[in-house]
């Protein structure tokens, strides 16, 4: 009897689970709110759990987002431009080939996120993105920088520890004080991308464009630059450049810039 009465306890606690996790809307409901969206009045998906949803190749501008939980949802190739996507939940979710540029997203945990080739261009993003998947995504212009100047909760950066960068457009973007130990930055160009004070312990650069790119005061321990393009590269605050691995094999090392 009892045995019984464990079993169907267990059997409660697992619908209970699976109650609470079902989306609040299906796909067709959601199309149907977008296809009624207009600038001026948005489809209503605020706070809405999305989680697990197949919304791949859907125009999301006119609808409002935010703080809805959108784990492991398919929003691959969507069109999300300019929206504000603050305090929404997204770990493992699918963004790959999806338009996020001028796009707002803060306060947001995504790890493990797969944004391959997403346009995140001009994009404000101030999120955990750890284990994300960002190869030959476009961050050019991108700000996911810190701001100094409004940090009423303390330090708050974007994450991207262990992410895949690999062939990434981050010209002119900026990740000053950005966490990026470990992270796979291959091939990428980061031409004149403001990176002061990144912590990129570990990461792979190899190459990479750095041209004109800022990594004063920057940590770069065990950091490899094989190969990589370090023509005018700023390098201020760092002592002994004889510590930076793969360095000597970079290119246009003669024109880095190692002292103001």
């Amino acid at each position: 009897m009892k045995i019984y009465i464990y079993r169907l306890a267990a059997l409660m606690l697992a619908f209970v689970c699976l109650s609470a996790s079902a989306a609040d809307l299906s796909r067709k409901e959601v199309e149907k709110r977008l296809a009624q969206a207009s600038q001026e009045h948005p489809a209503k998906l605020r706070r809405l759990n999305l989680t697990g949803l197949d919304l791949s190749g859907l125009d999301f501008r006119h609808a409002d987002l935010w703080g809805s939980d959108l784990r492991r949802a398919n929003l691959s190739s969507s069109d999300l431009s300019g929206l504000n996507l603050d305090l929404t939940v997204m770990s493992k979710i699918n963004l790959s080939g999806a338009n996020l540029s001028h796009t707002s997203v803060f306060g947001v945990h995504m790890g493990n996120a797969d944004l391959s080739k997403a346009n995140l261009k001009s994009s404000r993003i101030i999120a955990n993105l750890d284990r994300a998947n960002l190869s030959n995504a476009n961050l050019s212009d991108a700000n996911w920088g810190v701001d100094m100047q409004n940090q009423p909760m303390g330090l708050m950066r974007v994450s991207l520890n262990n992410a895949d960068l690999s062939n990434a457009n981050l010209t002119n973007a900026n990740l000053n004080r950005a966490l990026l130990r470990h992270a796979n930055l291959s091939g990428a160009d980061l031409s004149n991308a403001m990176l002061f004070g990144v912590d990129l312990s570990g990461a792979n650069l190899s190459g990479a464009n750095l041209s004109g790119a800022d990594l004063s005061n920057s940590i770069l321990k065990d950091t490899n630059f094989d190969n990589a393009d370090v023509s005018r590269t700023k390098f201020s605050g760092m002592e002994n450049k004889t510590l930076l691995k793969g360095l000597s094999s970079s290119k246009n090392l003669e024109s880095a810039i190692f002292s103001e």
